[in-house]
């Protein structure tokens, strides 16, 4: 019998839809903070991440690099073929080997569980859409369907199995709505979160003038039980000033040239492909 995945997928033919008109260089810039604390509002992701050995790997210590990282495996994710997803993905592997709880930690977690990926690239996916709809409105049922199928690939580019996707976009948002009422931040990884806003890994030129702005960026992004939890104010009005820049910033992106809408997506792409071609470390 074929799934209900499956046979929504085939609906649609993954070469008929063409996901470079959905990936927009703004999300990396307006969304990726608040992506982050979703999903480390998951505790055995947060503590994985606060408690990880993995040093080079850690945004505090290596800024530069775990940008880039994070936003190759998007890329590799979304674009790459099957073997590119592959490469990365072993890449990927090394660096999560060490990341486990111990005795002491006070949650249990491995980076490889199939169901905390899920959960990061339900977040991932949930943001992607939620960008794109701030910047450029809601897509046709027929897109945003197909969106949501090739989203998958945000959790099956590492171990999630695909049958652990939701069916459908309606047993998605069930899932969601689930799993996000039970996110909490406790205070060491709520901490984390305060460096990572106030971009305390940047030198302090880069600093002073971007993170009152970044906080705020912030704050309008977060679903409104996390942005309590992390103790920031929301009015009305913010919110309106918000909908505003980012309607203003579609509008402007959506009549530029898909190169440039895209970076930084296609330029860390690139800079995969040339990586692998040249045998140096992707991760």
């Amino acid at each position: 019998m074929t799934s209900p995945l499956r046979a929504a997928r085939n609906s649609k033919p993954a070469e008929d839809f063409d996901i470079a008109r959905y990936l927009d260089g703004a999300t990396a810039f307006f969304g990726a903070a608040a992506n982050v604390i979703m999903q480390l509002a998951e505790p055995p992701v947060g503590y994985g991440v606060l408690e990880s050995t993995v040093d080079s790997g850690k945004v505090t210590l290596h800024p530069i690099k775990r940008l880039r990282t994070t936003v190759t495996y998007l890329s590799v994710a979304m674009l790459g073929d099957d073997d590119e997803r592959a490469a990365y993905r072993a890449a990927v592997n090394r660096s999560h080997r060490a990341v486990r709880s111990t005795a002491s930690s006070p949650v249990r977690y491995n980076a490889f569980d199939p169901k905390l990926q899920l959960w990061v690239a339900a977040c991932l996916y949930w943001g992607a859409r939620d960008m794109y709809e701030r910047l450029h409105g809601p897509m046709d049922d027929s897109d945003a369907d197909a969106f949501y199928y090739f989203a998958a690939r945000l959790g099956t580019t590492l171990q999630m199995r695909p049958e652990l996707w939701p069916a459908d976009r309606a047993a998605f948002d069930a899932y969601w709505a689930e799993n996000l009422a039970r996110t909490r931040i406790d205070p060491p990884v709520r901490a984390y979160f305060d460096d990572l806003i106030d971009l305390k890994m940047l030198p302090l030129p880069l600093r002073l003038p971007f993170a009152p702005l970044h906080r705020w960026v912030v704050a309008g992004m977060l679903p409104p039980h996390l942005r309590a939890q992390m103790g920031m104010r929301w009015s009305a009005f913010d919110d309106q000033v918000l909908a505003a820049l980012l309607r203003t910033l579609g509008a402007v992106s959506g009549h530029m040239p898909a190169p440039v809408r895209m970076f930084p997506v296609n330029a860390y792409m690139a800079d995969f492909r040339l990586r692998r071609r040249l045998g140096l470390r992707l991760v």
